[in-house]
């Protein structure tokens, strides 16, 4: 399954002394085995393939997060590390302008050379510089090294998901309907059909644990949330059918400006990899192309489509204060790996929000304007890797991630 490899990353904040070093190699060994495990599935022609501008080739993906523990970790720290290639830093940097100059993003499929072997080599070659880092540095450096290490695994772990929805997106343009993996099902459905009350009043939000967690989630803070109910389960593609046939995708006053500007020039009549044949509905998914199943969850819908079914549908979307709160609560069953789930917040910071200092900076704050927040995790997520406390944005017209929703209501 895409989502069930096992991670030691919940473990290894209760690592010391000596334990440290064999902890934080089995964690980065196993992270680093999980992008390898889901690439498997892929030909080298297709870890090539970049089908848009937002989604990048699954090669890239493998060669940036190495680049990222030969940038961050083994040049500042292993003195007698030599670079795989030199030119590699320009082709594998993503955002990072403290780290230099980088490729075109959009362009990310012309680079065809170094082909994927070459870039199995260079995982060795820093993998093996890693572990020797890990096993042979003084305590010292080994103190310094572990906040990088940590980042870098969750990091990867992001990127093991996206490889996931990039290529369904690369695949949704093939007439052939490709299979990601052919044995591949959804996760169990969770929740029955009724609406609970989110606590009201002043509550807190925000990481405030134990663990890693990344900058954005920080600091914990209060909030005050008035009266509301929200659905225990996600909306489903039963719902989500009556919507259109109800002409949700026809009516203008359901939708945002912006949104149905979308909706006219995309020809959206339904969400992300619907297929219409023969007067049924199919979708495409990981394993390829199924019948729609009215009683799954929506997945691959924008928050504009999000927006206008909670109209459609006389709700609301939750804030991300209100779906965190409901979420500790411990409310909603289908909170995790299933579908990201849009709320109806702008990615902003938190009260007091400093990004950290340096390139590391660059992670997360420079993105805070012009997206929207979603919740929870989905069935691409890697096991370990999500919180209730986790932020993920996308700009509100994206719908290659495993997107839906859920609704809240004032009475």
């Amino acid at each position: 399954m895409p989502h069930a490899a096992a991670s030691v990353l919940e473990l290894v904040s209760a690592a010391s002394g000596a334990n440290v070093r064999r902890t934080w190699s089995e964690a980065f060994r196993t992270v680093r085995a999980e992008t390898e495990r889901r690439a498997a599935h892929l030909s080298p022609e297709d870890q090539i393939v970049q089908s848009m501008a937002d989604a990048s080739p699954a090669k890239w993906h493998r060669a940036h997060t190495t680049w990222f523990f030969e940038q961050f970790l083994l040049k500042a720290h292993a003195a007698d590390y030599r670079e795989f290639d030199e030119r590699f830093g320009f082709l594998f940097n993503s955002y990072y302008v403290a780290a230099g100059p980088r490729f075109a993003r959009p362009e990310r499929g012309l680079i065809t050379r170094p082909n994927v072997e070459e870039v199995a080599a260079y995982r060795a070659h820093v993998d093996r510089a890693v572990d020797d880092l890990l096993e042979s540095a003084d305590a010292e450096t080994l103190a310094k090294m572990v906040p990088i290490v940590e980042i870098g695994l969750h990091h990867e772990q992001q990127h093991q998901e996206l490889m996931l929805t990039d290529i369904l997106h690369a695949f949704a343009q093939n007439p052939t309907n490709p299979a990601y993996d052919s044995a591949w099902q959804p996760p169990a459905i969770e929740g029955g059909d009724e609406y609970v009350r989110i606590p009201s009043g002043i509550r807190s939000i925000g990481f405030d644990g134990e663990g890693f967690c990344f900058d954005n989630e920080q600091p914990a803070h209060q909030v005050l949330l008035q009266e509301a109910v929200i659905a225990r389960r996600l909306v489903s593609n039963g719902e989500w059918l009556k919507f259109m046939a109800e002409g949700g995708y026809l009516l203008h006053d359901l939708w945002l400006s912006d949104g149905w500007a979308k909706v006219e020039a995309g020809g959206w009549d339904a969400p992300g990899y619907w297929r219409n044949i023969d007067g049924s509905w199919f979708t495409l998914t990981l394993g390829g192309l199924k019948p729609v199943d009215p009683a799954a969850p929506v997945l691959h819908v924008s928050y504009y489509e999000a927006d206008a079914f909670a109209r459609w549908a006389g709700k609301h979307l939750p804030t991300e204060q209100e779906w965190e709160v409901a979420a500790r609560a411990g409310l909603l069953p289908d909170a995790f790996g299933v579908a990201w789930q849009w709320t109806r917040s702008a990615y902003l910071p938190y009260p007091a929000y400093r990004a950290m200092e340096g390139a590391l900076g660059e992670y997360n704050g420079k993105f805070m304007i012009n997206q929207m927040v979603l919740r929870g995790s989905s069935l691409a997520t890697p096991q370990g890797h999500a919180r209730v406390s986790y932020r993920n944005f996308f700009h509100p017209p994206a719908r290659w991630q495993f997107s839906g929703l859920r609704l809240v209501d004032y009475r």
